[in-house]
Parts: C-alpha cells; structure tokens; sequence
C-alpha cells in the first residue's frame, strides 16, 4: 500500500475518533444528565454534574486536542494512542461482563464498536510500521 494512500486513511482514522469524542464531550460540557441517559442514569446533584463535565467533556476535549495534534505531527502514536484507548475501552466492558454479568443493548452495542476501533487502529498500526521496515 502506497505510503501516501496509508497516511491519508490513518489521519481520516484518526480525525473520525477524534470528533466522535468531541461530540460526547461537547455534550457533556452542555448537558450532563444527556450523557448519563444513555446508560439510564440520574445525576443526583452538582457534584454528579461536574464530575461528568470534567470526565466526558474536560478529558474528552484533551483527548479530541491530543489526536488532532498527533494526527498532523506524528500519525504512528496517534494510532498507538488510539489502540490503547479503544483497546482499554473494551476492555473495561469485558471486565464489567466477568465481573457483574452480560451488558445491556448499550454496552454491548458499544463493545462492538470499540473493538472494531480497536481493530482498526492496530491494522493501520501494523501497516504503518512495515512500511517503515520496507522503506529502510
């Protein structure tokens, strides 16, 4: 695979997960309570509201930074950074799945989705370092 075509799906890769956290970010930063109705949680006070602003929106925007800095600066760690997120993702509901019993709709829905990230990330990883290989 061309060099070029491989960075061009490795940046588009990584700006897709960038802006799909933007946009939880943003809507935690926004509403809260929004972010917890998807796993059908209340938020009891603003205590609860303020830890899901700085956990979804506050590290959520560091993260979407991060990758939209590595995605123009080094686009290998980017893909390495992204392995480990939807890696650690997944397997944070596998953990849930052994240790409190099967997901819901959502849940598993979601470990679909982040393993298949995950699967996408360490392909374009795997590519990216034997293109390297080859070209030394």
């Amino acid at each position: 695979m061309k060099t070029n075509l491989l960075t061009i799906l490795s940046r588009g890769f990584i700006l897709f997960s960038a802006l799909s956290l933007l946009s939880v970010s943003l809507m935690a930063f926004t509403n809260p309570q929004s972010v917890m109705d998807l796993v059908q949680v209340n938020l009891p006070n603003t205590d609860a509201f303020s830890s899901i602003r700085g956990v979804y929106g506050g590290v959520g925007l560091t993260i979407f930074i991060s990758l939209l800095y590595l995605m123009r600066k080094d686009v290998q760690l980017g893909l390495i950074f992204l392995s480990m997120l939807w890696g650690f993702y997944a397997l944070s509901r596998l953990i849930t799945i052994f240790s409190e019993g099967s997901l819901g709709a959502f849940g598993t829905q979601w470990l679909c989705i982040e393993s298949i990230l995950f699967g996408i990330s360490i392909i374009l990883l795997f590519l990216h370092k034997r293109t390297l290989a080859v070209n030394y």
